[in-house]
């Protein structure tokens, strides 16, 4: 009630200005079900104009409803409120208490100077004040004070209770699926097996992939679906199934609920200044680490995994970020790289990353953070495909102790992933065939007469079978799972051939990724440092051993092709006696090849003598030869028709007779001729012949005969 003498600090003015009513609640919840409170801040209205305002001039403002009185940012209704005091607009602000006007002091004391200033009178449900009195001016203050302290003290309150609730792990959470309450409020297992199995098969899956995309991939290819809890008012603790996310796989494996360890603490909120947006003054919430989490009771309830497995799961997700990458090697990719994620460079530390040449199979290893960053010079680079090769052969040497039991653990593995697919859809299979007899039980028991109830039936039956149809014909043609159909002698042969591990690390059917994990198993990281004509390689095991090893530095595109020494000391010699054609058939014959791979032909010959200035002392042409014998003794036509005192043209026709032994690399080109003492002696004419001494033989003879 208001006392009477407050009524003297009402005055003729204040009548003829607005008394502004500010009615508001903190949240909607409130608005819907505190309607007694609300109904209360209403009726200042009457009161108000018990104390002389008209009917006309009483404003109510309630569009700040819903909203809290924390902050003045967002609230419309008191902005207006604001507005109108520091105009002069307004006779009174009228309010259930101080609360209802501001949580803030700020605030509070914003609106006591404003309206001290413009001669306006707060009223609430205990009296009427007028800030510009000083021991008004006190009360308020005071009474704003108090209001935000009470706030502070409810919280202090709310906060402790969860506290208490939470170390003893009373205070209920949202369960994710998979988990549920039971009638005595202990967390417990779904009871329904296909949600349980769908919840097992994605925790088994990133323990075989160590990806959660890979999960999520895995999820897609198969078909399967997983369980989402709904949490609307309408559609409460109703469960869908939807595609699986990658999201939602994070989410999983970061939840500790699913190990059976109960934790309050795991993200806390702070409030951020954002500067353009409304309200400016929003709270943000991060995640605390693990180390840090207030409360964690272990074994509180049933899981589907073990802690330790929980710490290992989210170490391997943290380990593929890609954020930071000197610090994580990443998640496995399918790229041929085998060390991707483990280089570390020799000469700076930093963690190299992996390029492919242009056949997109051969890795490179490269550090060029300093480039990236800095603008600097490439740190150093190096062709992957050697450095693999050996790091694997050192991988296999120490694998050797463990090939029965690697081979062992891959077969129970694979036998596991087949079973958990299959049986996941025999519970999708068989939630659908209950569905169907459901549906129609309800359809049998309605009464024939009812058509309006037994026709909406008939509709979800029909459904109900169409898609229990849908679902079998995409398991008829789903592949089956080949590891369900092993049999005892394929098993022998898969522990037979597990036993050279050798052989399954270089067997085509190993991809890139598989070899990549299991490296992993072992193997930290590897360190690579360029030197003159070597790479070193340091390998760091997984137990903080290293070992180490040289390996020769591939050769460059140009020595790779470039003619070898040994090549080219025999084309040396042969060039002595030999003709170019004849020096390829010899190289060809040696097992020699050229820097390209192929074999020699006369031309490729005559380009390496070219090239490293090697005479021919057999050549084509006799300008090339001053002596008339080349190397392998052999005469010119000329030096021949000389040594043997006939024409050249006689040369040519004992060479075409046959006489002579005489080589032609060309038609129409010179003829090389063998000449031996005993030819000589008997060829050789006793005195030079000239053309015309022939022409007068072959007269004579033609005449005589």
């Amino acid at each position: 009630m208001f006392e009477l003498r407050t009524h003297s600090k009402v005055r003729a003015d204040h009548l003829t200005r607005p008394a502004l009513i500010y009615i508001r609640q903190s949240t909607l919840i409130q608005v819907r079900e505190n309607t007694a409170s609300t109904a209360r801040q209403y009726h200042l209205a009457k009161r108000v104009q018990a104390l002389g305002w008209p009917e006309h001039l009483i404003v109510v403002i309630d569009q700040d409803q819903g909203q809290s009185g924390a902050s003045a940012i967002g609230r419309t209704g008191f902005e207006h409120l604001i507005a109108e005091v520091g105009l002069g607009r307004a006779g009174a602000v009228v309010s259930l208490e101080a609360s209802r006007l501001a949580r803030s002091s700020s605030d509070w004391y914003r609106l006591i100077e404003i309206c001290a200033l413009t001669d306006t009178l707060v009223i609430d449900e205990d009296g009427i004040y007028d800030p510009g009195q000083y021991n008004d001016r006190l009360l308020l203050g005071f009474r704003g004070t108090m209001s935000e302290a009470e706030l502070h003290w409810l919280h202090c309150r709310l906060v402790g209770g969860k506290l208490e609730k939470a170390q003893h792990g009373a205070l209920r959470f949202r369960l994710p699926v998979g988990l549920s309450d039971d009638p005595t409020g202990q967390v417990v297992l779904e009871p329904d097996e296909e949600i349980q199995h769908a919840v097992r098969l994605v925790f088994d899956l990133f323990a075989q992939h160590r990806s959660a995309l890979a999960v999520v991939k895995h999820f897609a290819e198969h078909g399967l679906q997983i369980p989402d809890r709904l949490w609307s008012r309408r559609r409460k603790g109703e469960v869908v199934w939807t595609p699986l996310r990658h999201a939602r796989v994070l989410s999983m494996l970061h939840n500790p609920f699913y190990a059976g360890t109960y934790v309050y603490g795991r993200t806390k909120s702070r409030t951020r200044l954002l500067p353009g947006e409304a309200p400016r003054i929003k709270a943000r919430s991060r995640r605390v680490p693990r180390v840090d989490w207030p409360i964690v009771l272990r074994d509180h309830h049933v899981g589907y995994l073990s802690w330790e497995q929980f710490v290992s799961n989210v170490q391997q997700l943290d380990d593929n970020r890609t954020y930071r990458a000197e610090e994580r090697p990443g998640a496995v990719r399918e790229g041929s790289a085998l060390l991707q994620g483990l280089v570390v460079c020799g000469r700076c530390g930093r963690r190299m990353t992996v390029r492919y040449m242009e056949d997109g199979v051969r890795p490179i290893y490269l550090c060029a953070q300093v480039h990236k960053d800095f603008a600097g010079q490439t740190c150093q680079f190096l062709r992957g495909d050697g450095i693999d090769q050996a790091v694997g052969q050192v991988f296999l040497a120490a694998m050797q102790p463990a090939h029965l039991q690697v081979s062992l653990a891959t077969l129970a593995q694979l036998e596991e992933r087949a079973r958990a697919v299959d049986r996941q859809w025999q519970l999708r299979l068989e939630r659908a065939r209950y569905e169907v007899e459901l549906a129609r039980r309800r359809y049998v028991t309605v009464e024939p007469e009812n058509r309006l109830v037994a026709r909406s039936l008939e509709r979800d039956w029909n459904e109900k079978l169409t898609a229990l149809d849908r679902l079998e014909r995409e398991y008829a043609t789903h592949p089956t799972p080949t590891s369900l159909t092993v049999n005892t002698e394929e098993c022998a042969r898969i522990l037979a051939l597990a036993q050279d591990v050798p052989l399954v690390w270089h067997a085509p059917t190993t991809i890139a990724a598989e070899r990549k994990q299991l490296l992993r198993l072992l193997i930290k990281d590897v360190t690579l440092t360029k030197q003159a004509t070597t790479i070193a390689i340091a390998v760091r095991w997984q137990t903080g051993a290293c070992s180490t090893l040289d390996i020769p530095r591939p050769k460059r595109a140009a020595d790779a092709k470039r003619t070898a020494p040994a090549v080219i000391t025999r084309v040396r010699e042969l060039a002595l006696t030999h003709a170019d054609e004849h020096i390829a058939a010899q190289l060809n014959a040696e097992g020699f090849r050229s820097g390209s791979g192929g074999t020699f032909s006369a031309s490729k010959v005559e380009w390496i003598r070219y090239v490293h200035h090697i005479q021919n002392g057999c050549p084509h042409g006799p300008a090339a030869c001053p002596t008339g014998q080349r190397g392998d003794g052999r005469y010119s036509a000329r030096a021949a028709a000389a040594l043997l005192n006939v024409n050249v043209s006689t040369i040519a026709h004992w060479c075409q007779t046959g006489h002579l032994d005489g080589v032609q690399a060309a038609p129409h080109g010179p003829r090389w001729i063998r000449l031996t003492p005993e030819v000589i002696t008997t060829l050789r004419k006793p005195v030079p012949q000239h053309w015309g001494q022939r022409k007068s033989e072959k007269s004579e003879g033609r005449t005589s005969r």
